[in-house]
This record gives C-alpha cells, structure tokens and sequence, in this order.
C-alpha cells in the first residue's frame, strides 16, 4: 500500500480562533450542547478522519470574559460520542501530573471498550501554574520533574492494561469460572512517585493499549515521544523546521529499540477555507477584526512566561526570559519567541498571527491551496498527517470534510472508505502484545 495521510479532527469549542465565538457563523451558546458535538464527529467520520482529539487542561484557560472558554470534561464527551459513531477514533488529553495511573487506566480501558477499540490517549504533564493551583500547589513542578513522572506514568498504566490477559475471561458457566486467575495478576508497582499493587478492574482493552500521543516538542518532551509516543501532536511554522523537528524526532527512536513505522509526527493546521482566495482572506481578516486585544494579550503573556499588560500594542516584544527558565510550555514559548524575532512582529501583528493557531500553522485559501500545503509537508516527510484545527465550527470541519477530503482523495493521499475497525488500524500501528503475560501462573490478583 503507498503511504497515506492521516487526518484528526482537533475540536474546540466555537472553533480554534480565538475570536471565533463572536463570529455569525459559529454557535458558541452550543458548547456544552452534547448534540453540537455529535454532529461534529458525525462529520468527521463522514470525511473518513482517523480521529477526533479534544484538549484539554484543568484549569479555566485565559479569560472567558472574551472567550468561548470551559466545557465538557474530554473522557466523559468521548464516551458519549462513542454511542454515535462507529470508526471515527476518539483521543482525549489527561495530565500525568494531576492524575493518578489506575485512574487514567481505568477510563481509557473504559473507553476503548465501549467504543470497540477506539480509545486514544495524549499524554501531557501540564504548564501552567494555575492547574497546579487547584491541585495543593502554590508552584508547578519542575519541568524535569514532570517529564519523570509522566514516564513512571505511562509504565504503570500500560502495565495495568496488561494486568489481564486477551483470553482470561473464560465464563465456563459449568464449572463456575468467569476468569483464569492465572492470567489476572498483580502489577506490585513500587517506584518514585507511584506504589500500585493492581489488577485492574478493567480487563485488557480492545486495542491492547490505547493509543499513546504525545503533544510536547521541548527537548524532554521529544525524548520522551520517542521512548513511548505512537504519534506526536506538534506545531511548526514552516517546511523547513517541520523537516528538522521530525529528522530530530525520528533519530531518537534507536535507543528505544523503535522503528520509524512505529511512530506518526501530526503538526496542526488551521484552514481557512473560502471558494477563492480572495474570499478566504476576506474570513481570515474578519476573524482578525473581532480579536479582543486584551485578551490576545493575556494569551500572549502565558505562553511568554512574561507579563505584558499596558505594553503598547505597535511596540515590539520585550526582552524575554531564557527558554532554561521556563518552566510552563518551553516549546512552545520558543515558536513564538522566534515568530516574533523573525518577522519582527509587534505585540497587535504577533495577536493577530497567533489568534487562529496560538502558534500552529494558518493557511488561508481555497480548498486546492489547502490540498496543496498538506501534499507539500506530507511528500517532504515533514509530516505522516495533519491535525486539522477548524478556525471555525461547524462550517470550518465541514468544508474541509467537503472540499479538501475529495481532492487528497482523487490524488492517492487519503482513504475511501475505513478497512479497520480500531484506531491503531486507521493509523496501521500494530496491536501491543502483553509484556506481564506468562505461560505459568504467576502472581494471580484474585
């Protein structure tokens, strides 16, 4: 089979502009409206997409008096939109550092069985101070030291999957046995920052384990996407820093014992789809004009670790902190650093710039420009795929679906019709076999 793309639906609320919410064609009074969301898998699966990804953090991100902001806790929405599809993948955002493993473990299993397999989950370890204000904290933890725990993490919870074998349930209704203990065992985890005994209540997921992405492109995070991620959410501007980021990426996987087919880099893309070009920047300044620079502003000073409230909007960037003394988003403070220092931005230009992708690419115009771009990075092994980040909902996922789809289609990129049933086989990624499993007994749970 040729190399084919892949496509995930990236769903936010009014849609992915920050000004989105005030624009006629959104429906932001719908965001915790189950039906609003239904409709957008629904699309989704109509365009034959891999996935729909939701963000998420725990915390109220940026100021909701300009913004469209809160909504439905990821894993809970998922599982409803689960009832109402049936191939479309389903990925949700939950935070290693404000979570625990059985927990986290416990719903993807969940999940990946009431869906029929498929679960995905992106790993974060959360980079504000605010998140960790509402979890006893005063400070975030040190960088590093997220990036440890989310390791720990993972190890847990993939063991937890693995705390019951694919055949352990038997319900030999004559003997009176549901399941062979022997293949229910105890994890007995005991490490720096978790002691989990196990079994899960849960037996072994559809998929083996859900899907394992990760969104973090700082030099911990890419390490760390190398040892366990099966796909990178990222963000890069340009051809050119999306081909080193994923050379970079890809060299890693050796010292892991991992093979470039066991890994997927999705940058994001936010299109701005019109009939012509001219229609398309037509929307795109639209969109632009209703931004509220106070909350650009705010955003802006968040993802810059700098205050930078009463600065003159016409001015340049102040003087920045290292990236060394970040210790939120450091990849993402770098994207934009370097955005603003490249195109020599002030602070209104860098708002209007970010406010379609707070840092992912913006492409506006017609749906064959649209084509075009993803072929370029996908041909140029910039890319396996696309995040698709709709400035605008329901209309902007629509006429991508509509009109970007049929054209990656008729050139041989993306496909017809799904051939799989799980999310790892929209994304041809093998199933993981068991590593706890055993052909004696051994530590049974119960």
């Amino acid at each position: 089979m040729p190399r084919q793309l892949h496509l995930n639906a990236f769903l936010m609320n009014a849609g992915h502009h920050d000004a989105a919410w005030r624009h006629p064609r959104t429906q932001p009074e719908r965001v915790t409206d189950l039906r609003y969301f239904q409709e957008l898998a629904r699309t989704a699966e109509r365009g034959l997409l891999d996935s729909v990804f939701l963000a998420d953090g725990v915390a109220l991100w940026g100021k909701v008096r300009h913004n469209a902001l809160g909504g439905f806790e990821p894993l809970t929405l998922l599982s409803a939109l689960a009832a109402v599809t049936e191939h479309v993948g389903l990925i949700a955002t939950v935070s290693t550092t404000f979570n625990e493993p059985y927990h986290t473990a416990r719903k993807f299993a969940s999940l990946d069985h009431l869906s029929g397999g498929r679960a995905g989950w992106n790993i974060v370890t959360s980079g504000s101070v605010d998140e960790a204000r509402n979890f006893n904290r005063e400070e975030h933890l040190d960088h590093a030291v997220r990036y440890a725990r989310a390791r720990e993490f993972v190890d847990v919870t993939t063991k937890l999957w693995d705390s019951w074998e694919d055949d352990a349930i038997l319900v030999d209704r004559e003997r009176g046995v549901y399941a062979d203990t022997d293949k229910v065992r105890a994890i007995g985890h005991k490490g720096e920052h978790f002691s989990v005994h196990g079994a899960l209540n849960v037996p072994r997921p559809p998929q083996g384990h859900p899907l394992l992405v990760q969104a973090g492109s700082s030099e911990d995070g890419k390490e760390f996407a190398a040892q366990y991620a099966e796909a990178v959410f990222t963000a890069q501007q340009t051809l050119a820093d999306a081909q080193a980021f994923a050379k970079d990426l890809r060299a890693r996987l050796p010292r892991y014992g991992r093979t470039d087919d066991q890994l997927l880099i999705l940058p994001g893309i936010a299109p701005v789809i019109g009939s012509t070009e001219a229609e398309a920047r037509a929307l795109e300044q639209e969109l632009t004009d209703l931004q509220v620079p106070e909350y650009g502003l705010a955003q802006l000073s968040g993802m810059l670790g700098t205050d930078l409230t009463g600065l003159p909007l016409d001015g340049p960037l102040p003087e920045l902190p290292e990236e060394k003394d970040i210790n939120g988003n450091k990849s993402r403070f770098t994207l934009v650093a370097e955005l603003a220092r490249r195109d020599g931005l002030t602070l209104r230009e860098l708002i209007a710039r970010l406010g379609g992708g707070r840092g992912h690419r913006v492409v506006a115009g017609t749906p064959e420009r649209i084509a075009d771009e993803i072929e370029e990075w996908f041909r140029a092994g910039a890319a396996d795929g696309f995040n698709i980040m709709p400035p605008y909902l329901p209309g902007g996922l629509e006429v991508f679906v509509d009109e970007v789809v049929p054209l990656l289609q008729a050139r041989g990129l993306f496909r017809t019709e799904y051939t799989g049933r799980t999310l790892r086989e929209h994304y041809g990624l093998a199933r993981p076999a068991n590593r706890l499993a055993v052909t004696s007994p051994a530590s049974p749970a119960a």
